[in-house]
């Protein structure tokens, strides 16, 4: 009865090992192209904040370090941080939106002593802002993508290298058991036919 049980245990412990290699196996390809992603938006950020920058300087040289602070000062906060949940292969990963609000669409500043330029600037900093919120999402998923995958490979090494060799080691010994039992039990029977078969000739011989 033990023996069944424990083979049924290894049945289940062995699908168990399939299954979470199999979601590993899918989990390290998703990794790998979240982290393609990852690497192709940094370069966006980087070219986005080298052209943001350079707007920046121009502006700077044409209305001058201090309208140009104060101007910065007065300018409203226009976009909205909004922060998600989704599911990449069963992992919770953030999801960070932008959202421009309507009502600061139109610049607070006065045009005297500014450039068109710094329009230019402001649009510039914001598609960089944009672009570094997308790199926070895409690296919050490679961390989480990359933790699920450490805890779904320790637990494939825990079934495959502890739990399932353990079964194993118990189900041998059993077995050799049994078979032990078995052997010793056909070489008693054995004995106790031959004691038997001899008595069984001593009694013929006493009849003679």
């Amino acid at each position: 009865m033990e023996l069944l049980i424990l083979r049924r245990r290894k049945i289940l412990a062995e699908k168990g090992r399939d299954l979470l290699e199999e979601k590993r196996d899918a989990l390290i390809m998703e990794f790998r192209d979240v982290l393609e992603k990852m690497y192709k938006i940094r370069e966006e950020v980087n070219e986005s904040l080298k052209e943001a920058f350079k707007e920046l300087s121009e502006v700077k040289m044409l209305i001058g370090p201090l309208i140009l602070e104060e101007i910065a000062n007065n300018i409203p906060q226009a976009l909205e941080l909004e922060v998600k949940m989704r599911n990449i292969m069963g992992v919770r990963v953030p999801l960070l939106k932008v959202k421009e609000r309507q009502d600061q669409e139109v610049m607070l500043y006065s045009f005297i002593d500014t450039s068109s330029k710094l329009d230019t600037t402001i649009k510039k900093f914001r598609e960089a802002l944009r672009a570094i919120l997308r790199l926070a999402e895409i690296e919050g998923a490679v961390r989480r993508l990359a933790e699920e995958i450490k805890k779904t490979k320790r637990r494939v090494n825990a079934l495959k290298y502890v739990i399932i060799p353990k079964i194993e080691n118990t189900i041998r010994y059993i077995e050799f058991y049994l078979e032990e039992m078995e052997r010793e039990d056909f070489f008693r029977l054995k004995r106790i036919k031959s004691l038997l078969e001899r008595k069984s000739e001593e009694r013929i011989e006493a009849t003679i």
